[in-house]
Order: C-alpha cells, then structure tokens, then sequence
C-alpha cells in the first residue's frame, strides 16, 4: 500500500518534525515526509532533514499570497497529500488554508480551544490550571482552531515554570503527533461538522484529579 506524502512546514528548531522522520523511519508507518518547507533559513529543523535525505526549501518574504504560491507549487511538485505543520510561526493565506481544508493539521501545546495563541504554557500557569497538554487539530483559517483529532493530558506541577510546563507537554507532543499522523493517514478519521470521529478508537475510561484524592484522605 503507498505511504501517505506528507510535506512540512517549520519554523524553528523542528522537533515535532524529528518525531514525524523518526517514526516514519518504520516500513510499517503508513506516511512518509518528502519535503520540508521553512519560512527561516536560519531553522535549525532544516538540518534534520538534511540529515534523513529529505528534500528541504526556504521561502522567506512577509507576503502571505506570494508565500503560499511558492510553497503550493514545491507541494505540488512532491507530490504531498497532506500538509503537517510543526512549530510554523506565521499566519497562512486563506485560499491557500482553504485549498488544503481537511488536509493540513497543525500542533498545538494546550488543550484546545483553551489558550490558543502564543505563549500557551504561560497562559496555562497564569490561569492556574492543575491540567495542560497538547492538541492536534485540523487547520482552519481562524487561528488554533479547527476540529480536534487527538489530545494528550499532563499535570501541571505547584513548582512549574513555563520552561518546566514546555518540556512535559513537548515530551507529549512527540508521541502524539505520529500517532495522529497515523490515524489520519490509515483513512481512520471522519469529520462531521468540527469534530472527528476515530474508526476504532478507544476512549480512555479514567479520571485524573490533581491533587491526588490521597490527599484529603490523610495519608498524604
């Protein structure tokens, strides 16, 4: 059965896109990434797919039109499918978000449609969540929205900073997005209006309390 192509588009030091290479790495994994994009020549994911012998571009400009012509036509010429984006800082042009609709899905380090924007993990502590983690979305034009394929839960600690935060739900971010990816590349996902329903999918049946009931019950 052929690999689903899938491009990338980054922006900076390109982990999520490390995970992506890693575990398509496996004959098995039904998607592979031909081609990265960065709006920064200066990204330091670029060397990541230099090193898996990757195809890779730079387009830089300020223009969004003129930036999503050029990347549509380097996506056309790898032949991509589906476009992931991983830590890409900039607004999309809006046809090109649409020329992608249900076929672009982006990361993001919350539990969205809570604390979508910038600085998530600093909105998070500042909101005083016990509970933080990360989303995988399908793209819409509006920013961090867009119907949810998976998430990924992580406790937030009493002594956390937003350095502290990042680096757990990071760590989070790097299981979930291959498993998305896979998911969405096995033909699993439906969407119907803005949620996306999961052929075979399990729901965890559990409950997570933060702080831990065998606090009040004095044994603490």
């Amino acid at each position: 059965m052929a690999r689903l192509k899938v491009g990338v588009l980054i922006s900076g030091r390109g982990s999520n896109l490390q995970a992506l290479i890693d575990a398509a790495r496996d004959p098995g994994y039904p998607a592979e990434i031909v081609l990265v994009i960065s709006n920064r020549a200066e990204a330091a994911g670029l060397q990541h797919a230099a090193q898996a012998g990757i195809a890779h571009q730079v387009i830089t400009g300020r223009d969004r039109a003129a930036f999503a012509a050029a990347a549509e036509s380097a996506l056309r010429q790898h032949g991509v499918e589906l476009v992931a984006l991983a830590g890409f800082m900039r607004l999309l042009d809006a046809g090109f978000v649409e020329g992608w609709r249900d076929r672009m899905i982006n990361i993001h380090p919350s539990l969205l449609p809570a604390f979508p924007g910038l600085h998530p993990q600093r909105q998070a502590l500042m909101a005083g969540v016990r509970f933080s983690g990360c989303t995988v979305h399908l793209v819409r034009v509006e920013v961090d929205t867009g119907p949810i394929i998976a998430q990924a839960v992580v406790p937030v600690h009493d002594d956390d900073d937003e350095e502290r935060l990042s680096a757990r739900i990071l760590a989070a971010e790097h299981r979930l997005y291959p498993l998305a990816l896979r998911l969405y590349a096995e033909g699993r996902l439906k969407v119907a209006g803005n949620r996306v329903a999961v052929a075979g999918g399990i729901t965890p049946d559990l409950a997570a309390l933060n702080p831990s009931e065998v606090l009040a019950s004095g044994h603490g």
